[in-house]
């Protein structure tokens, strides 16, 4: 077998060395452009969950690089004159030569042929090769020349950033934030070995502007960030080496693999240095790529099991990388919040590391993150204990004159079981037990202003007495046996309309008795299948403003502690918001402003009409996940207009306005929307969607994202999730009906063991340190 690798960089060398140990006979050849001593950057960051597939795969090589790198089990943020410190993080650093060095000694060792000083242009030079490895990195000059097959996305984000060395010696993971009369400007910094540090440095364009660096010199340019960090780096130079400036590509391929050639490392896809390096991320590709070929007959089928099962978990890496950049790429929103929360959204920003994953790992960080949401919430004038404070989800929150007794919320969830608009016995139960299971507040599904309004036959209604008197029943039902709150969720389904049930052909029209459907432009929502809905008149928004008047009027005759008009998911409003569905060429088509005229119309006639101490909200879809969908200012300027008309909370969720949408999914996914509302337009959000437990709420909670956060699914499965929660957390406020009052006492009891147990089955799993000690 001969396999030819082209670029010398760690995953390249790694797959060398892992496939010529395993197979001493096959004729494997590393090609690197540069010579061996060359490299550009300064160190390399591995956790010891990486360390401990290193020493799996090779113990000679592992050997050697963990004897050569610098630990360090701590991140300080450095914010407003104030270092927080988070511990038991379990990093560690090395020069990057040093790494190539070990590699390249150990594929030596093996019999690797190391081949310096030649460019390859063209996979046509390996004809005779079994595999081709390419391994040329970012720039990949065969990815490029081969872009028809591969595909490659390249995302440029907007931060500029460069990578500097210094000899200032660091005892932690750095982060320096400072903010200058240019701008905020930032140094990402760790120890890679004795007497020698990395420091990247990352900020958004205008402050790079600001500060002139566009037109300086390399040496300009470190004199200047010398005097930037003069303090943090107490007397140490910066060092450069090719230290251009520049802006992070994020890549994806279509594809890896072309023939008997593979793309492994940032030739095929690339992560955001905030969450490690790219340099971990190629190695852990080699040992993929490795695997695939030691359990597979043959290359073909090896390789096109590399180029589906890695993908899932790059995607997941890239996912994360692009949640953390996307954090730094809007520091300025977070620039007025308290240290401690600053430094928890730090912490937190990529959603991998939670408020459980801090708190096994420092306890007392968390316990101060605590401390300090509490004491906010007592300076509000809440009875808080400061002496046992509550985690953030089991905290008040107040809007207008409503008080929710805690943060969690049951999403508004169709239940399609109504008959004729009015709420059964299922709905009884179904709001019922959830409230009765602890949420401080629980949502009701979309309910329909008028019966041509309705999505299903079987979707709740309130255009009648009958309607209100049944929910009547409901919400008195809830007031009686918990202390929930009650929100009701209005809507007008639009060309989503006189479709059959969720669980039947979702989407689809009514095999029988369709009745019409209006939108802002006669767009159908699936193209020759659903209805062409008529476009609305001037009259007809009169006529359905009349209609969500009156189920105002009886939404708060039924009782209702809070109202929410729908304006997402593609219904009636929302076509009017998003330019994907809104093509008219009059008041109501085309700006922003215009889009929102009719949505606003609405808003405001149910607000005047809901009394002023009960608060309203209004559910958005903030993106459309189509091309040519809703902006970012859309966003901004649509919830500012809201917050301007006297909406009270964003309920934000996203998608759903176009068959053909593309969400990226993944948990608390759409919690960065619900941020970007809360922080940049200064209005109380709500966050829904794949939000799974406690642990996620507090963090979400913790870190800023939103006031309050929907769970949808998992109160489906389990409508006590909220009580669960606070015997966890031992929570003795939280309210129990009297009947349930045994099982408070048992839970409460039990869950400290269940807690300490879990805890030690959660210590023992964290991957060991690998630093050497005493020479072992």
């Amino acid at each position: 077998m001969k396999i030819s690798i082209i670029g010398g960089g760690p995953g390249g060398l790694y797959f060398a060395l892992l496939a010529q140990k395993a197979w001493p006979r096959w004729d494997i050849t590393v090609y690197e452009r540069n010579r061996p001593d060359d490299t550009f950057g300064f160190g390399v960051v591995f956790s010891d969950q990486t360390l401990d597939s290193f020493k799996g795969c090779d113990g000679p090589s592992y050997e050697m690089i963990r004897r050569r790198f610098a630990y360090w089990g701590d991140v300080d943020v450095s914010y407003k004159g104030r270092v927080m410190r988070s511990g038991g993080n379990g990093f560690c650093g090395c020069s990057r030569v040093a790494l190539l060095h070990i590699l390249h000694d150990r594929c030596r060792e093996l019999g690797v042929k190391l081949v310096f000083q030649r460019e390859i242009q063209n996979l046509e030079e390996f004809a005779d090769s079994d595999l081709v490895v390419v391994a040329d990195g970012i720039n990949s000059q065969i990815r490029e020349k081969n872009r028809d097959h591969f595909q490659p996305s390249v995302d440029l984000r907007p931060n500029k950033f460069t990578w500097l060395g210094s000899t200032k010696p660091l005892d932690a993971f750095k982060y320096f934030f400072r903010d200058t009369p240019q701008g905020i400007i930032l140094a990402h910094c760790y120890q890679y070995e004795e007497g020698r540090s990395t420091w990247v440095i990352e900020t958004d364009e205008a402050t790079w502007k600001n500060f002139g660096f566009d037109a300086k010199s390399e040496p300009e340019m470190v004199l200047q960030l010398e005097e930037i960090f003069s303090q943090e780096l107490d007397g140490h130079p910066l060092i450069a080496n090719r230290s251009l400036w520049r802006n992070f590509p994020t890549i994806t391929n279509k594809t890896w693999v072309m023939g008997n050639a593979v793309l492994v490392g940032d030739a095929k896809a690339t992560a955001h240095f905030s969450i490690g390096s790219g340099t971990k991320l190629a190695m852990e590709d080699a040992i993929s790529l490795f695997d695939f070929v030691k359990n597979e007959k043959t290359i073909e089928r090896a390789l096109k099991r590399y180029d589906t099962g890695r993908r899932e978990e790059v995607e997941k890496t890239q996912h994360a990388a692009n949640v953390s950049l996307a954090w730094f790429e809007h520091m300025r929103r977070y620039w007025d919040m308290d240290p401690l929360q600053f430094a928890f959204g730090v912490m937190s920003r990529s959603k991998q590391i939670t408020w459980e994953n801090l708190e096994l790992r420092d306890p007392e960080f968390v316990r101060q993150v605590k401390y300090w949401f509490a004491k906010k919430i007592k300076d509000q004038g809440f009875d808080i204990d400061l002496e046992n404070p509550p985690v953030p989800m089991f905290t008040p929150f107040r809007l207008r004159g409503m008080t929710v007794e805690n943060r969690v919320v049951v999403s508004a969830m169709d239940q399609y079981c109504a008959r004729d608009g009015v709420p059964a016995d299922w709905h009884l139960v179904h709001l019922g037990s959830r409230a009765i299971g602890g949420a401080g507040m629980v949502f009701v599904e979309m309910t329909c202003v008028s019966p041509a309004a309705r999505i299903t036959p079987g979707c709740t209604g309130l255009w009648n007495e009958a309607q209100r008197d049944a929910f009547r029943r409901i919400v008195d039902f809830c007031h009686a046996h918990s202390k929930a709150k009650l929100c009701l969720q209005i809507g007008h389904s639009g060309r989503k309309g006189s479709t059959q049930l969720g669980w039947e052909k979702m989407d689809h029209p009514l095999e029988a008795g369709n009745w019409p459907v209006v939108a802002a432009s006669p767009i159908p929502y699936l193209a020759g299948v659903s209805q062409v809905p008529q476009e609305l008149s001037r009259s007809g928004m009169e006529e359905i403003i009349q209609q969500f008047k009156n189920a105002t009027r009886l939404a708060d005759e039924a009782g209702f502690d809070m109202l929410e008009v729908h304006m997402a998911h593609g219904y009636l409003l929302a076509s009017f918001i998003s330019p994907l569905t809104n093509q008219r060429k009059d008041e109501y088509g085309g700006s922003i402003e215009n889009r929102m005229r009719f949505p606003l119309a609405v808003f405001a006639a149910c607000r005047a009409k809901f009394p002023q101490q009960k608060p309203m909200s209004v559910r958005i879809s903030a993106a459309d996940w189509a091309p040519g969908g809703l902006s970012g200012e859309d966003l901004v300027a649509l919830t500012r207009m809201l917050k301007d008309a006297g909406c009270d909370l964003v309920d934000c969720s996203t998608g759903q306005t176009v068959p053909q949408q593309r969400p990226v999914y993944g948990r608390m996914y759409q919690a960065p929307y619900s941020d970007w509302v809360r922080n940049e337009v200064g209005i109380a959000t709500m966050t829904v969607g794949a939000v799974t437990s406690a642990d996620q709420v507090n963090t979400l909670l913790a870190a800023g994202k939103a006031d309050l956060v929907a769970l949808g699914r998992p109160h489906l499965a389990n409508p006590y999730l909220t009580l669960q929660a606070a015997a966890w957390y031992q929570n003795e406020k939280q309210f129990w009906p009297p009947q349930y009052l045994a099982g408070r006492d048992q839970a409460l009891r039990n869950a400290p063991r269940e807690r300490d147990e879990l805890t030690e089955l959660r210590l023992r799993a964290r991957p060991a340190s690998h630093e050497v000690k005493d020479g072992r």
